[in-house]
């Protein structure tokens, strides 16, 4: 197979100069942690202060033209009836019925709705020229779907005072959550600003032109110092999402892991005559599923990490880790894991997880592990 070389952020001579310790994420050389402080540090300022990453990462594509909200809501898992323009949605692409693997999830993403005609996605990484080629197959004629990767760059200020950070672009009050606004605030061209997040907490995802990308974070960092801001890795931001029980693709949705199975159904829309993979998915809600997304908090020193088995008290393998960390808030092992239905699994039940070939005591708990600020 022959080797691809990492694409970079139009930031990434900002993070060398940072001293960020970067690594390949989705194909992208992006930023883990930074030099002064590192993943607990990055924690700490977004849950009591302000963070600020860098996720241009993620995806940008359009889908304009006559009917593309239609187009788009008949692909896509989530309702877009349930929301108007200026108000964003997270929703998957599925695989479509007929195949083995129908309902699996091609990718979790937020749709951008701007109108009837005009639709902003961001998909992850890793997924976007699959989610671009699926929906460019199936666009009826007129609608016109565009992979803007390389244009636009994504950044998220996130935590108790982003609001005071992105005070100088004069934004029109405060946002409701999962709503946006583009203007020209702060000089700076198509800025799209939405008041969500992947951390918990109050913050926001800035839209900016690639070019304007630099200027825009100087100017973040520079309005941040007295807020205390913090410059934050990817690190950082896998503690933060997996202490909400937000899913990774890859880990809690996939190809072989479905929204029912991750307890993502409130991101589908049951009535709705169309969506790609409907029917396997309102089968396996029907019957139920075979195994469900739970999470665990370790009792002792032991971590557990992605891939390791979780065991019942007589030492049966009921499930599977896909998620594991330490939580900086709780000071303990935290984990989001596949369990069998069958096992009976409940909040409060005692499993264990093997953890490098020893038994690591866990609480079977409801995500999230701490509460959620986003609103």
């Amino acid at each position: 197979m022959p080797f691809v070389t990492p694409r970079t952020s139009p930031l990434h001579e900002r993070h060398v100069a940072a001293g960020a310790k970067l690594a390949d994420f989705g194909g992208w050389t992006m930023p883990i942690e930074y030099a002064g402080g590192g993943v607990l540090a990055e924690h700490a300022a977004v849950r009591t202060g302000v963070g600020l990453f860098d996720v241009s990462h993620l995806g940008t594509v359009t889908v304009r033209g006559p009917g593309a909200a239609a187009f788009v809501d008949s692909c896509l898992t989530n309702d877009l009836s349930r929301i108007g323009p200026g108000q964003a949605q997270y929703t998957m692409c599925c695989l479509p019925d007929g195949g083995p693997r129908a309902g699996g999830v091609v990718d979790d993403l937020i749709v951008y709705l701007h109108g009837p005609d005009d639709v902003l996605l961001v998909p992850n990484a890793a997924n976007a020229a699959d989610v671009v080629a699926r929906l460019t197959d199936a666009a009826p004629s007129g609608v016109v779907v565009t992979d803007r990767h390389a244009d636009v760059a994504v950044l998220a200020v996130q935590g108790p005072r982003s609001a005071q950070v992105l005070s100088f672009l004069g934004l029109p009050g405060e946002l409701p959550y999962m709503s946006f606004v583009t203007g020209t605030g702060g000089g700076h061209t198509e800025v799209t600003v939405c008041r969500t997040g992947y951390t918990g907490e109050h913050g926001y995802e800035v839209l900016v032109p690639a070019e304007r990308a630099g200027e825009l974070w100087d100017v973040l960092v520079e309005f941040g110092r007295d807020e205390g801001l913090r410059l934050c890795g990817l690190g950082a931001r896998d503690t933060l999402r997996t202490e909400m029980g937000y899913p990774l693709h890859g880990h809690e949705l996939s190809l072989d892991i479905t929204p029912v199975q991750a307890r993502a159904g409130w991101a589908v829309g049951w009535r709705k005559p169309a969506f790609w993979g409907r029917e396997a998915l309102l089968a396996e809600k029907e019957r139920g599923p075979a195994r469900l997304l739970w999470g665990l908090r370790a009792g002792g020193r032991g971590i557990p990490r992605p891939g390791m088995a979780v065991l019942d008290a007589e030492g049966q393998r009921v499930g599977e880790v896909t998620s594991g960390t330490f939580s900086p808030s709780l000071r303990t092992g935290i984990a989001l894991a596949l369990l069998d239905t069958a096992a009976g699994a409940a909040e409060g039940v005692e499993l264990a997880v093997d953890v490098r070939g020893r038994p690591q005591a866990v609480e079977v708990v409801r995500p999230p592990f701490v509460p959620s600020r986003v609103r």
